[in-house]
This record gives C-alpha cells, sequence and structure tokens, in this order.
C-alpha cells in the first residue's frame, strides 16, 4: 500500500463518502487510488467550483467537505473559494498535489509555493516531507475539522510522497484546547439577569435541539446572524429575526434592552454587533475571535452543560412589538423581490442557495427558515459565482431538490458547472434573475459617487438556448403571472428558469 492508497482509506474510514475536484499529473496518484474506492468524486469544470461545491457540502449538512487539485494551475484556482470558507469559518479539506519534492523552491514547471500562498486563507496549511507527516497531518487535520472547525485546512502532497510506500500510521491522542475559566463569571450574569438574550451564531447548529429545548423551557428569546438563521425555526415567536445590520424591530428592541447577551457560535462582525455589548458572553471555539469582558473559548455544548437558566417572562413585552419589516414592489409584476417572493412561497421547506448580489439582500429578508442549513450564501466575502457550485455541493450531500436564487451577473462567473449538473443529474432548480445589470455596482455608483451607470450593463446570452446547449431544459418569464404558473407545476432539476426582472435599488440597513 501507498500512501495514497492509505489516504482514500482513512477518508473512507472517517466517513467521507464523497469529493470534489479535477486530475491532473502531480495528484495522479490520489486519483489512481480514488478510482479503486468506494468514495463518490465529482469532477467539477473549475477548481473555484470544486471548492465552493465543497463549501455548500458542508454548510447544508455539516458534513466535511473535501476537494482536490493538482499542482499549481489547479490549486492557485482555490484561492477564492478558500478565502471565502475561511471568512465564513466553514471546514473543508484541501488537498493539492505538487511535484516531487526536490523541485520544491525551485522554478521548476508549474511549481509555486503553494504553503505560502494558501497561509493566509486557510486555517492551516501543510506541506509534509515524507509519508509518515502526510498520515500525522491528515489524521490531525480531519479531528481538527470535526472537532475545532474553524476554516479550511490545506494539505499539500508532492507526487514522490503520494506514491512512496515506506510510511508509518499511528492512532493519534487529541486534546481539545479549550479556556472555560469564566463559566462562573457568566453564571453569576445570568443569576442577576431579568432580560437575558441568545444571539445564535453557525457554530451554535449542532446544538439546536438542546437551545431549543432551553429556551422554550425559560421562554429565553433568541436572534441570529445570518447563518444561524433556523437554528430555531423563524416561524417561532422565540425567533426574534435577525441582529444587527438587518435587524428585525424585535431583534433590535431586544439587543438594546437585554441585560445579558449570550452569543453562542457567532464571529462577532461588524454585520451582527453595532457595538461591544458589556453585559456580552461570548462563547467560540475559535479563540481568535472572542470579544467582551465574557469569552469562552470552548465548544457550545460544554457551555451549555455547565450553566443554568432560570425562567424569564420579558418575551411577551418584545412579541407586542410588530416585527413586519415592509418590503416596497413585493406585488410589482416585474420587481425582483415580487419573483423573490413567488419563489420562496413555492419552496418555502427547501434549502435556498443564493449567490453576492441585489438578489441576496431580497432573498435573506423575505426567506424564512425552518432548521438551520437552510439558506446558503458567502456572508463574509460575497464573491460572484458562488451560487451554482455550491447548490451543486448542497445537493450532493443532502440529496434534496436545492433551489438556486441567482443574478445574471454572477451567474455566468460559473456557468461551466451547468456541465456538472447535468453529469451527475442532480436536482437543482436555478432561477436566473436577470436585469441585464450589475444591479448593486450600479446603484452605488448612483447614489454614493453621482456618477452615470459605468461598465455595469450586460449584454447576456439567451439563458434557455445556453441551458439547452448542455443538455438541460430551461424556460423564460417575464411577468409575476406566468412565474405563478409556472411554480404550480411538479419542477425538478435539472432545471433553469431566466425571470426578466427590472432594475431595482435594494433598501440599505438603517
Amino acid at each position: 500500500m501507498n500512501v495514497s492508497e492509505k489516504i482514500v482509506e482513512i477518508l473512507a474510514d472517517e466517513g467521507i463518502t464523497d469529493v470534489f475536484g479535477i486530475p491532473g499529473e502531480q495528484i495522479m496518484p490520489l486519483y489512481k487510488a480514488l478510482s479503486t474506492s468506494n468514495i463518490n468524486h465529482i469532477l467539477t469544470r473549475h477548481e473555484q467550483a470544486a471548492a465552493h461545491a465543497a463549501d455548500g457540502y458542508y454548510r447544508s449538512t455539516g458534513k466535511i467537505g473535501v476537494c482536490i487539485s493538482t499542482a499549481s494551475p489547479g490549486a492557485l484556482n482555490f484561492t477564492m473559494a478558500l478565502a471565502t470558507a475561511y471568512k465564513d469559518n466553514v471546514p473543508i479539506l484541501v488537498l493539492t498535489g505538487d511535484n516531487e519534492l526536490k523541485y520544491r523552491g525551485s522554478d521548476h514547471f508549474q511549481s509555486t509555493p503553494q504553503l505560502e500562498i494558501f497561509r493566509n486563507i486557510t486555517r492551516e496549511s501543510y506541506n509534509p516531507l515524507n509519508g509518515t507527516e502526510a498520515m500525522y497531518v491528515l489524521r490531525a487535520s480531519i479531528f481538527a475539522l470535526k472537532n475545532n472547525p474553524k476554516g479550511p485546512i490545506h494539505i499539500n502532497l508532492s507526487k514522490d510522497i503520494l506514491q512512496a510506500v515506506d510510511f508509518e500510521d499511528f492512532e493519534l491522542c487529541y486534546l481539545c484546547e479549550d479556556d472555560l475559566s469564566n463559566i462562573t463569571k457568566a453564571q453569576n450574569l445570568i443569576d442577576n439577569s431579568k432580560k437575558p438574550l441568545f444571539i445564535l451564531g453557525a457554530g451554535a447548529r449542532s446544538q439546536a435541539q438542546n437551545i431549543r429545548m432551553i429556551c422554550e423551557r425559560y421562554q429565553i428569546p433568541v436572534t441570529t446572524t445570518f447563518h444561524g438563521k433556523g437554528i430555531i425555526s423563524e416561524y417561532d415567536d422565540l425567533n426574534l429575526g435577525l441582529v444587527g445590520i438587518r435587524a428585525t424591530p424585535r431583534a433590535k428592541y431586544a439587543f438594546e434592552n437585554a441585560d445579558c447577551i449570550i452569543a453562542l457560535g457567532i464571529k462577532a462582525s461588524e454585520r451582527t454587533l453595532p457595538h461591544i455589548p458589556d453585559n456580552l458572553i461570548h462563547v467560540n471555539i475559535n479563540k481568535d475571535v472572542l470579544i467582551g469582558d465574557f469569552p469562552i473559548h470552548g465548544k457550545v455544548e460544554d457551555f451549555l452543560v455547565n450553566i443554568n437558566f432560570k425562567k424569564t417572562d420579558w418575551i411577551d413585552d418584545i412579541l407586542n412589538i410588530d416585527n413586519d419589516i415592509i418590503i416596497e414592489g413585493i406585488n410589482d409584476d416585474l420587481k425582483p423581490q415580487a419573483a423573490i417572493s413567488e419563489i420562496l412561497k413555492r419552496f418555502d421547506d427547501n434549502i435556498i442557495v443564493s449567490d453576492a448580489g441585489s438578489h441576496t439582500t431580497w432573498t435573506t429578508l423575505l426567506k424564512k427558515s425552518t432548521k438551520a442549513g437552510q439558506l446558503l450564501f458567502s456572508g463574509g466575502l460575497a464573491p460572484m459565482g458562488y451560487g451554482l457550485p455550491a447548490a451543486i455541493g448542497a445537493n450532493v450531500a443532502s440529496g434534496e431538490k436545492i433551489i438556486l436564487i441567482n443574478g445574471d451577473g454572477d451567474f455566468q462567473m460559473n456557468l461551466q458547472e451547468l456541465a456538472t449538473l447535468k453529469e451527475n443529474n442532480l436536482d437543482v432548480i436555478i432561477f436566473i434573475l436577470n436585469n441585464s445589470e450589475f444591479g448593486i455596482i450600479r446603484q452605488w455608483q448612483e447614489m454614493f459617487y453621482e456618477m452615470d451607470p459605468y461598465q455595469v450593463k450586460l449584454s447576456n446570452p439567451d439563458f434557455v438556448k445556453l441551458a439547452a446547449s448542455y443538455g438541460i431544459d430551461g424556460v423564460r418569464v417575464d411577468n409575476l403571472d406566468d412565474l405563478r404558473l409556472l411554480l404550480e407545476k411538479n419542477l425538478s432539476g435539472p432545471l433553469v428558469v431566466e425571470v426578466v426582472v427590472e432594475s431595482e435599488n435594494i433598501p440599505l440597513p438603517e
């Protein structure tokens, strides 16, 4: 058995069932081992898409996503997607091939300093120098991704190491680093609180059931970050909605009036916390993001089993506040928000994937999630082109029908993945909102730079014919009545729906 075969064996033993990637010369030994394994390999058409797919794979199900590429020409295509996952703390395993060890640091064909390039957009970037070291970093990486999921971990594997047969494998003894020393102070704050409030982020997702039980038993209200939507159903009165720059009226009131704010698994960015409260208990396994006077470095699960809560009654006051957010144009025939509203009504319980642009704002405002992982989009970096490959990853991971809401501009950033969609016959329905422009850029130009639209108008292809060229059914609608008639049908993917809409400004945060 060589190193490549052992890597594939370890992946399978660790429950990895799907990987995304593109083969190439330097990673070929690993692909030879994959070819005789039971691991399902999804061939994407671009490495960026492979990493975005691994990202969507995790966000939709909580299962580790894996992406694979060859040396620099392939590996460097990962960078945008890895930066996206890094900003949102999405744990994916990244395996790249490289030239033989003797060529590292040289100007050899297809050699670049991959370790240094990836170091700033991954939590760890490893460059093992022999087969035994490769085994060690692989096992340590998988453990970290499962137990301390801060973001992508990259392992760069030279071709000669992948082919090596002289190596050792061994079981590792792992210790999770944490610091629960502030638990007593946090308990005192909770004991003296009459108006506690939870803020839930993506890091609280694994404890959704326990958090729901605590909130219901003690009547503690909840707000969420964008990526914490659905940990408690947004149709539940205890869930006040988003906090931060897109806060609902109830969430805004609760944040401003709470005497104890318990933030579980949030990154605490400026989009979530307009300021740092002095009564903030912040729990996160990533100590680098901890803020406030009561930081607790550890798992949400460990925090919850060490804390006692008490019954509160301020939820009744909060529920007296009208929580409706008025969105103008919701019934206008060709407004994008009207089209998105109809799509979300029809697919209320499906996983929704969005890309980057004005449609993402409308989608996050209109979508109510009933469970975690039901709305996928890139929050921290927001690159165009995320949507289609992430939807592919979400479908492979969950097996569920995935609804992708795209703009016409960002769809074209990775449209080649229509081939991946068709080849694997994935149940993904793509709604392309076509206004023939980069809408947010045009809005910024007009509102903040007092300039006429410049380099934002798009001469688009015929998206229906484009879909047909990949062997995918396509349909075009240009009014709400036709969209509603289409949505009444039993739709399944692969399917492309072009929705012609008007140019429209998004509402700016207050």
